[in-house]
């Protein structure tokens, strides 16, 4: 894989549509499509910009379809088996996120429940939306590019891998005290978290900018 260095440039000294900002360090670039097969990025911070990858398309489609049925199904199996002395106890992940049900703490819940379950599902929504029609060189659905801007600003609000590290942690700290057994949803959960962190390297924001802007030329 090939690795090249965009030029930089000011507001001034180009048309706005034709820049590419570092997420990282803001720096501007001249946005321009690598060498087959390479990468465009950041000179000061070495931050990828640019990254298309053959049928990258269909990859995040099939993973975010994954991603869906699996943080649909989570939900309605067991995540956790707790025993002991003799008292035992089976949680899930809705029970997980549910379990502050009074006064201000259900806001609380709420808050949990959003974070683990609904944005992250929400997000896989909006990426199909966008995608589907982009892979299938169909004209872009309604909104497609709010919709895609909206899964942007959604993606540090879906904490999945935030609750799993919290999960591990909470494991080391009960697990002399209680016997432990993970159920059917900790698995799928745990799937889930390394298929996000796998769509969110395949995907390319600038390609699918690039081709909503086409679609809407």
């Amino acid at each position: 894989m090939t690795t090249e260095t965009l030029a930089r440039t000011t507001p001034e000294e180009a048309a706005i549509e034709d820049l590419i900002a570092c997420p990282h360090c803001d720096a501007l670039y001249l946005a321009q499509m690598p060498a087959k097969g390479g990468r465009a990025v950041c000179s000061h911070c070495h931050t990828v910009l640019i990254a298309p990858r053959t049928k990258a398309g269909k990859k995040m489609i099939a993973l975010t379809l994954t991603v869906m049925i699996l943080v649909v199904a989570a939900l309605f199996f067991p995540f956790l088996d707790i025993n002991a002395g003799g008292i035992g106890n089976s949680t899930s992940i809705l029970d997980a996120a549910s379990s502050f049900r009074s006064g201000y703490m259900v806001f609380l819940s709420f808050l949990v429940a959003a974070a683990i379950i609904f944005v992250p599902l929400l997000r896989t929504v909006l990426i199909l939306y966008v995608l589907i029609p982009v892979v299938r060189d169909r004209p872009a659905l309604p909104h497609a590019r709010r919709a895609f801007r909206l899964s942007q600003e959604l993606k540090p609000w879906a904490m999945a891998e935030v609750f799993a590290i919290g999960c591990a942690v909470a494991l080391v700290k009960v697990q002399d005290l209680a016997h432990i057994g993970f159920g059917p949803a900790f698995w799928m959960f745990s799937a889930l978290v390394i298929l996000v962190l796998i769509n969110d390297n395949f995907l390319c924001t600038w390609s699918v900018w690039k081709s909503l802007e086409l679609e809407n030329d």
